[in-house]
């Protein structure tokens, strides 16, 4: 079987339909039907059958697109051997980050990343919501997500997940705010205060519903935003309370103050999400390693800076 068919089946299998494969491999839908039927008459058996208007998989072509799976990982793996053989890590890697990590992790990443002869990085940013993750990394080499600690979104998609970072997510409140002068915060303190929320099936959203389950009482959401300026900005103006991450946001202006949650877990995880057979390739491997490196220092000079779980963060 050609290799490159077997992965038109893996891509139908992941994006759901003909013209999806055909846009994301730069084909017409016709030339990929016609590629499949080659495919289906060199494996002797049904791929795949009409339903409604578009097709699905059969039983024998989800068998068919796992085994491509692992030959695409197979692929890889020699090319990477031959990579490290070579010791040159060259290529290039597409990046999707979401804006808060992109922030305060991708420039220093991208410094370091510069001084590889041969390896080129290729980064954009989104903030999608938490079920679409692992969609974008049929487009993208590496994907930037964040979930709550325990919850796995993407589970299930055989991607492989790499840690970077649980970071805190303290409660931004207005310096002159009744509750500024607290070292830490309860649900209890929280739930009748006006806050800035985020869209529906955000990360910090599920700890809104974690204070609402704890204190028995509905949490008044004012507004949604996912851009952190804009929720300092209406914090800023004494117009709610919100979650600010603690090592990602940067440094908030003096008129703001962070403050711990105690009595609900509060603390998002940021990994890296890579499908099985990009991940092999070493130039992905490389871009990993520092990702890895940059977070640990970013998570470290935070900690250093501020030893105290109670320090406030101000921009200075």
């Amino acid at each position: 079987m050609d290799v490159r068919r077997l992965d038109l089946l893996r891509e139908l299998a992941e994006r759901g339909s003909v013209t999806a494969v055909a846009e994301a491999t730069g084909r017409t839908p016709s030339a990929v039907s016609q590629q499949l039927k080659v495919l289906e008459r060199e494996a002797g058996v049904p791929l795949i059958e009409r339903s409604g208007r578009g097709v699905v998989l059969t039983s024998a072509g989800h068998a068919l697109a796992r085994s491509a799976t692992d030959v695409a990982i197979a692929l890889e793996r020699a090319t990477s051997l031959w990579d490290e053989f070579r010791n040159h890590p060259s290529g290039e890697v597409t990046l999707m980050t979401f804006p808060t990590i992109g922030a305060a992790l991708l420039p220093a990443v991208m410094l370091e990343l510069s001084q590889v002869n041969g390896l080129v990085v290729h980064a954009t940013d989104l903030d999608p919501e938490l079920a679409e993750f692992a969609d974008l990394t049929s487009d993208y080499d590496i994907v930037l997500a964040h979930t709550m600690p325990g919850v796995l979104p993407w589970g299930g998609r055989g991607l492989r997940a790499m840690p970077l970072l649980t970071e805190p997510l303290d409660i931004g409140l207005p310096a002159d705010h009744r509750l500024a002068g607290r070292s830490h915060l309860t649900p209890a303190d929280l739930v009748d205060e006006s806050w800035l929320g985020v869209p529906p099936g955000f990360p910090f959203e599920r700890i809104l519903h974690a204070i609402e389950q704890q204190t028995g009482r509905r949490v008044r959401v004012t507004q949604r935003f996912s851009d952190m300026r804009i929720i300092e900005a209406f914090i800023e103006a004494g117009l709610g309370i919100a979650f600010v991450p603690r090592f990602t946001s940067g440094a908030v202006p003096d008129s703001i103050v962070l403050k711990p949650l105690r009595g609900v877990a509060s603390a998002r995880q940021i990994v890296a999400l890579v499908r099985p057979d990009v991940a092999e390739r070493l130039a992905v491997r490389t871009v990993l390693d520092v990702l890895v490196a940059q977070a640990a220092r970013l998570e470290r000079q935070h900690t250093e800076s501020a030893p105290d779980a109670t320090t406030f963060a101000r921009r200075t």
